[in-house]
């Protein structure tokens, strides 16, 4: 590892990709940890042409540009070893994050699918509760009323007998 020195900051080249990802509550709180302990951990710059790059350490930069510091802690890094450097997405705790947030969502998904199905049994119940009753009450045959019974006819002239003489009818 190459031994950390110091670089004049207005010579240190941010790509635009990188100042994208730039978030100030970050820059904030190592501007506050550089104030209490100092710099810590260097930057890494590589060299491209006439220009010093940034490779890593952006918030870091951002915090001593912040606190008016004309300098920086920084080790210069091969070009080779700049592109080798570990992707966000190949950094354990990078990783671990993502697979908790896919696991929130995942959870989430399904609590929002129970809920849809529980919602969803609740109103199927209603509307099935509603056509019993309206079963119940004889409301779906046209001629029928809910005080009246149509009885069968009977099967033969001993059944129409007994039930006229059940009903008080003549026969």
């Amino acid at each position: 590892m190459p031994k950390p020195e110091s670089f004049p900051i207005e010579t240190i080249f941010v790509p635009t990709k990188q100042k994208k990802a730039l978030k100030p509550e970050t820059v904030a709180e190592i501007a506050d940890s550089i104030l209490e302990i100092g710099q810590q951990e260097p930057i890494s710059i590589k060299r491209d042409g006439d220009r010093l790059v940034l490779v890593e350490g952006l918030h870091r930069l951002e915090a001593c540009k912040a606190l008016g510091e004309t300098s920086i802690l920084g080790v210069l890094v091969s070009a080779e070893l700049a592109q080798h450097k570990p992707q966000l997405t190949e950094r354990p705790e990078v990783e671990a994050e993502r697979l908790k947030m896919a696991r929130l969502k995942q959870l989430r998904l399904e609590k929002e699918a129970a809920e849809a199905a529980m919602a969803g049994s609740r109103s199927a119940g209603a509307t099935e509760a509603s056509r019993t009753r309206a079963a119940k009450g004889g409301r779906d045959n046209a001629k029928g009323s809910p005080g009246r019974t149509v009885k069968a006819p009977p099967q033969s002239l001993s059944a129409w007998i007994n039930q006229q003489k059940g009903s008080g009818g003549r026969y």
